[in-house]
């Protein structure tokens, strides 16, 4: 909440460099803008503060009277199951769940089976106030490593048939693919930002992502729903199998980028 009012006040005083009717020539250029007038401004980005947040939810105690750490160890560093780099190989297969799960659903699966948390109450805007922080955190600790994602298992390699799939389905009204926009005019400017090509840029090395023309972190599932309303088709459910399996596509492609999170977007 401090982090939104401090963020408006810099906004409408013009100290962030966005005015109403102002062109933006270079969408790249006004981002890098953005990031070094915030940290100019306030000396850290939202985004970090974020990821601190989320390293304290990991050792906060849930209903059950565990925490992240009970498995992980403090800060994730522990010697039997260790996060870090754990995020440059997913979405992969778990056993213990028998699925194939992405940061958000894995996060969600740990609170539910191991923390105590009940489903119900974490399966809505209250459980993404702690999956969020959370799932940014986690992605952090694999900063600097090389993304790595296989498809070793037979469910790995269904879920990425199936997001290469809904990649390049199109839906709706206005008849779009993912592909459309991203494989056939990614790179070119719509409105005041840039269409990323996900398989150039290796999208997936720098979600979760603080996105600063809404004051808010998005993990890519938050990203993939924005997508979807966009052009104008229902979006999935967060934890749905489709998020999944249109990371899994994504990732796969995005093996060799070197992790950077959190990102910073418009």
């Amino acid at each position: 909440m401090v982090i939104r009012y401090a963020l408006i006040a810099l906004l409408t005083s013009g100290m962030l460099g966005v005015s109403f009717g102002e062109e933006i020539k270079d969408p790249a250029e006004e981002v890098k803008k953005q990031k070094k007038l915030l940290l100019e401004v306030m000396g850290v980005l939202p985004g970090d503060l974020i990821a601190e947040e989320g390293k304290e939810y990991f050792h906060k105690k849930g209903p059950n009277g565990k925490s992240c750490a009970s498995c992980h160890g403090k800060d994730g560093k522990g010697e039997k199951m260790p996060l870090v780099g754990a995020y440059a190989t997913m979405p992969k297969y778990y056993k213990d769940i028998d699925k194939v799960a992405d940061l958000d659903l894995r996060i969600k699966s740990c609170m539910e089976k191991y923390l105590g948390y009940d489903p119900k109450k974490i399966s809505g805007k209250a459980g993404r106030k702690i999956i969020v922080p959370l799932a940014t955190y986690v992605a952090s600790l694999s900063n600097g490593m090389k993304f790595n994602v296989k498809l070793d298992h037979p469910k790995e390699k269904e879920m990425f048939e199936k997001g290469k799939e809904l990649w390049y389905a199109r839906v709706g009204k206005m008849d779009f693919s993912c592909a459309m926009c991203h494989d056939k005019y990614g790179g070119y400017r719509i409105r005041l930002q840039t269409l990323a090509k996900p398989k150039e840029s290796k999208v997936m090395r720098y979600w979760p992502a603080y996105r600063y023309s809404k004051d808010k972190m998005w993990t890519m599932e938050d990203r993939i729903r924005g997508c979807y309303k966009q052009i104008k088709v229902t979006k999935p459910p967060f934890y749905h199998w489709a998020h999944v399996a249109l990371q899994m596509y994504m990732a796969v492609n995005s093996n060799g980028g070197v992790v950077e999170v959190p990102g910073f977007v418009r």
